[in-house]
């Protein structure tokens, strides 16, 4: 049974802790039952540890940037991947978001640099190629010596959609386009792979 919305003006506890039950609930994968126990939490936790949770939402909203190479999010010019040396900054990973550098980042098995599109192309959406930082992407592999593009894009129809139309545009560029395998991963159970994943597996097959 849903539990019943209570107007912020009229929350038992007043105005002020319906309005955070509010903001919590307006969060993405936070229910009106969570949120209550998130308001509830700040109401009983130290004052200085509410403050220090509002503190860190506002500097996060106030310094944090996008990155002027590969639009990660950073709180400086460049990001912490991008500012560092020992990356090879020939071979590109393109993804959608900057939750995917972090997904990446922590298999620590990729040493080149990103780039960020900031979505994938949804025209049903109204989001084209004009809204994401494809030009961006396109000018580093003129003017950096990109050697390898590496396709992360969400495995979804405007995931690929968005890869392929990335691949047309490059297509008199001397660059290599790649994108990341798919199918079985080691340690699974064919019976349990859903037919996707074993589809992928068969076309991406290797030599063994």
């Amino acid at each position: 049974m849903a539990s019943r919305q209570i107007d912020a003006e009229q929350h038992p506890f007043g105005a002020a802790v319906g309005r955070l039950v509010d903001q919590f609930a307006s969060l993405p994968g936070i229910g009106r039952k969570s949120a209550e126990r998130l308001a509830n939490h700040i109401l009983s936790c130290k004052e200085a540890d509410a403050y220090a949770l509002a503190d860190a939402i506002r500097a996060v909203k106030e310094t944090i940037r996008r990155c002027d190479l590969c639009f990660n999010l950073t709180d400086q010019e460049l990001c912490p991947i991008c500012s560092d040396t020992r990356r090879d900054r020939t071979v590109v990973c393109v993804v959608e978001q900057p939750k995917d550098v972090s997904a990446l980042e922590a298999a620590a098995a990729f040493h080149g640099t990103y780039h960020v599109l900031g979505g994938r192309i949804a025209p049903l959406e109204g989001i084209g190629p004009e809204n994401l930082t494809i030009g961006k992407l396109v000018q580093r592999v003129k003017k950096d010596g990109v050697k390898e593009l590496i396709m992360a894009t969400n495995p979804t129809l405007e995931g690929d959609g968005t890869a392929l139309f990335i691949t047309n545009l490059l297509e008199e560029y001397p660059v290599g386009i790649t994108r990341l395998a798919r199918g079985i991963a080691t340690g699974s159970v064919l019976e349990f792979a859903n037919k996707e994943m074993l589809a992928d597996a068969l076309r991406g097959r290797q030599q063994f």
